[in-house]
């Protein structure tokens, strides 16, 4: 015979009174729950947490770099091509050659992007042929020294190596210098967002002249990674808290670095899933390297016209230029597009 279910409930029962050996562990627990959640809370927001750059040591303005103007010479140089080392001899050319920023005798620093470690056929990081190009004119005009440095995100060692660049070091004799414990030092500036913040200065006790060299990309939180953002791997610390304020801070680095030469490599432009990329497919062939000393018109020719789009949403940009850091109006400058 089936069995009917029951559907009688039990009446609920009255709380009784609880013991005081039950209320003491009760109120213990209540007790860590709201300690820790008070700590938690403390370490998420703290002071200036979502302002960064406020340290209680003071640091030290870098020294300018950058050349004085030609009345003669371009100021933007724009080249095309298909060989690499070509084309970036051209854009250099343009500009008056590397002999008019380099002196015989000069410490020349070039600051490549190797924040991951990627292959170059996959366009996130600095290409070995844009470095050998520019370290060998940088020989050419009579450098003493040529040192290389960036602050991965990744292994600084994997960095180098898969990127290419470690090949290129050894094959031309480069100096370069990876990011250890004792080689950063507060930098201090009075920026929108960065004031006072660990800086990799090593490379920088060293060099007369410095030369920026970053590839062309998309970037997921500042749309694009070009010769400005390229300065954003010399700060060292917990430097993930600029996210928050990642335009406010790109601008700033026009005003913490004064170059002496940038140069925007748009060989082979990551047009998309930036900055780390991943799939071939992302890159685009442009065959186009941007050459100039001022990074704010050099950023902004490469956004429209290797990125391709329209400048008035890269915030970054139009903040330096109103702060008169750059002119975003690139056409206005004296320059000069060739074929190599």
């Amino acid at each position: 015979m089936n069995q009917q279910p029951d559907n009688h409930q039990e009446e609920p029962k009255e709380p009784g009174p609880i013991s005081r050996r039950d209320f003491i562990i009760r109120t213990g627990a209540a007790g860590a729950l709201i300690a820790g959640s008070t700590a938690l809370g403390f370490r998420l927001w703290q002071r200036n947490h979502f302002v960064p750059g406020f340290e209680a040591r003071k640091g030290k303005g870098l020294a300018d770099y950058k050349f004085g103007a030609s009345k003669v010479l371009p100021s933007l140089a724009i080249a095309h091509g298909t060989e690499h080392e070509k084309v970036v001899r051209a854009a250099v050319e343009t500009l008056g050659g590397m002999s008019r920023f380099i002196n015989k005798g000069d410490v020349v620093m070039i600051k490549p992007n190797v924040a991951f470690d990627r292959p170059p056929a996959l366009a996130a990081t600095t290409h070995p042929d844009a470095l050998r190009a520019v370290a060998k004119l940088v020989m050419e005009a009579g450098a003493a020294k040529v040192l290389i440095a960036d602050n991965p995100i990744n292994s600084p060692s994997g960095c180098f190596l898969k990127s290419g660049l470690l090949e290129v070091a050894n094959e031309l004799n480069i100096k370069l210098l990876y990011p250890e414990t004792n080689s950063f030092s507060p930098l201090q500036m009075d920026g929108e967002i960065l004031r006072n913040w660990t800086f990799f200065s090593e490379p920088f006790k060293h060099a007369t002249k410095v030369i920026g060299l970053a590839p062309c990309k998309d970037h997921n939180l500042c749309h694009a990674s070009m010769t400005m953002k390229n300065w954003y791997g010399l700060l060292g610390g917990r430097r993930n808290q600029f996210h928050q304020h990642i335009h406010s801070i790109v601008s700033d680095f026009a005003l913490m670095m004064k170059p002496t030469l940038v140069i925007l490599d748009g060989m082979n432009v990551l047009m998309k899933n930036g900055p780390t990329g991943g799939r071939l497919s992302d890159v685009k062939q442009m065959g186009t390297v941007v050459a100039g000393t001022d990074m704010v018109s050099v950023d902004a020719y490469g956004y429209t016209h290797l990125l391709e789009r329209n400048l008035d949403e890269l915030t970054y940009i139009h903040k330096a230029h109103e702060r008169g850091l750059g002119n975003m109006n690139w056409k206005e400058l004296f320059y000069k597009e060739v074929t190599a």
